[in-house]
């Protein structure tokens, strides 16, 4: 399959996602929406885990290139956590998939996932990726914390001097992962207690 047709697939089941709880959501209409038959998504997804995977893979590479972005924006260290902390509040606020990643809160409405790798029979690279270990919260913060080091570190900077960075840098992703915590704590409080 070319990968713009599995990328149309991937965003059809998003806007699907977006409408309707993940659990409702048919193959079918994720094809029809995309425009290829339901073989073919079956062909290149395997089924709906396996198109679940792919979709909250796409997620958190999509927010991990805007970490990368962020990061290499601004001239000033300090603007560029502040550009990453405000990349990540914003596209948690935007995205309920990224909220779930990034937090471990999965509503009913969301995928229901493992983050261990699952067996792969796929003979499509980007699947078989997909279907490998999903990150977890910590493992986003350990991400997100390396790459801010990395970027902001520079050659020759003293080993002292980069644990120090990365206690900071850790200490930023921490608090912009607090407003997302409080995003979450918002949405729940909107919901009907049963």
């Amino acid at each position: 399959m070319m990968p713009a047709a599995r990328e149309a697939l991937l965003d059809a089941a998003y806007t699907a996602l977006a409408r309707r709880p993940w659990p409702t959501v048919r193959m079918v209409d994720v094809a029809a929406s995309a425009g290829v038959s339901r073989q073919t998504l079956y062909n290149e997804f395997g089924g709906k885990d396996g198109l679940a995977r792919a979709l909250v893979r796409r997620e958190a590479d999509g927010y991990l290139a805007g970490v990368d972005r962020a990061l290499t924006g601004p001239t000033d260290p300090r603007d560029r956590l502040t550009a990453t902390a405000e990349w990540t509040t914003t596209s948690a606020r935007d995205n309920a998939l990224v909220r779930a990643m990034l937090t471990g809160c999965w509503s009913e409405r969301l995928p229901s996932l493992t983050l261990s790798a699952v067996p792969s029979a796929s003979a499509v690279p980007a699947q078989r990726r997909a279907d490998g270990p999903l990150p977890s919260p910590a493992d986003f913060v350990a991400l997100v914390r390396d790459r801010a080091v990395a970027v902001l570190a520079g050659p020759g900077v003293p080993r002292a001097d980069t644990a120090e960075l990365a206690r900071s840098c850790e200490l930023v992703i921490r608090l912009a992962l607090s407003c997302v915590a409080g995003l979450v704590r918002g949405a729940l409080h909107r919901q009907p207690v049963a």
